[in-house]
């Protein structure tokens, strides 16, 4: 299970994170997890420049490591880098001092100062230890896109209904997500251009 978009309860149980930014100004800030792979990660970067557009990347160390190239690509054109620990992993299932030395592995290639959990699933007493060195960002639409049993149009809907001034939206480099990313990314991005939005970088 998993919300589309953050219902207030989760805002409350999480204050000290990021949903989204601003609500006065008409700019969407796109997001991409898990990569970088060679097997989404340049088509995302060729529809981002197509539309000159920047966004913000929330890398798997061990990824960064893998394909070094793809990740100059990433800084070569502009985007911002998030940390997004080292093996993606679960902080829930993790002990803390475990997770909090990934999260600082990751960073050795990263050098960033925005973190997203994996599956949002760190426990507070992670959060509490991260929030003194990175900004933590969640997210206010999630479009659904790593789950299998999700169409591409239902995807590409979910970031429609729930996308406003200031949202943060996720979507995915990795090997789940392909179908639905290459439907719903362009026609996202072409929609939300055509109503006055820009899209910036965290």
């Amino acid at each position: 299970m998993y919300f589309v978009n953050a219902p207030f309860f989760l805002r409350w149980m999480y204050p000290s994170v990021t949903w989204n930014r601003s609500r006065l100004d008409k700019k969407i800030y796109l997001t991409f997890d898990d990569g970088p792979i060679p097997e989404i990660t340049p088509w995302i970067l060729d529809v981002l420049k197509e539309y000159q557009i920047k966004a913000t990347f929330f890398c798997v160390g061990a990824n960064i490591v893998k394909h070094p190239d793809i990740f100059q690509r990433l800084l070569q054109e502009g985007h911002r880098i998030g940390n997004h620990t080292y093996n993606h992993l679960k902080g829930w299932d993790t002990p803390d001092d475990s997770y909090i030395e990934n999260v600082r592995l990751c960073q050795t290639h990263t050098q960033s100062n925005l973190f997203r959990p994996p599956y949002a699933r760190a426990k507070k007493s992670q959060i509490n230890r991260l929030k003194k060195e990175f900004e933590l960002i969640y997210w206010d639409v999630l479009s659904g896109d790593f789950d299998l049993s999700l169409s591409p149009e239902k995807c590409y809907n979910n970031v429609l209904k729930h996308t406003k001034n200031g949202s943060i939206i996720v979507f995915h480099d990795n090997l789940k997500a392909i179908p639905r990313v290459k439907y719903a990314l362009p026609k996202v991005i072409e929609h939300f251009l055509k109503k006055g939005f820009t899209f910036e970088t965290l």
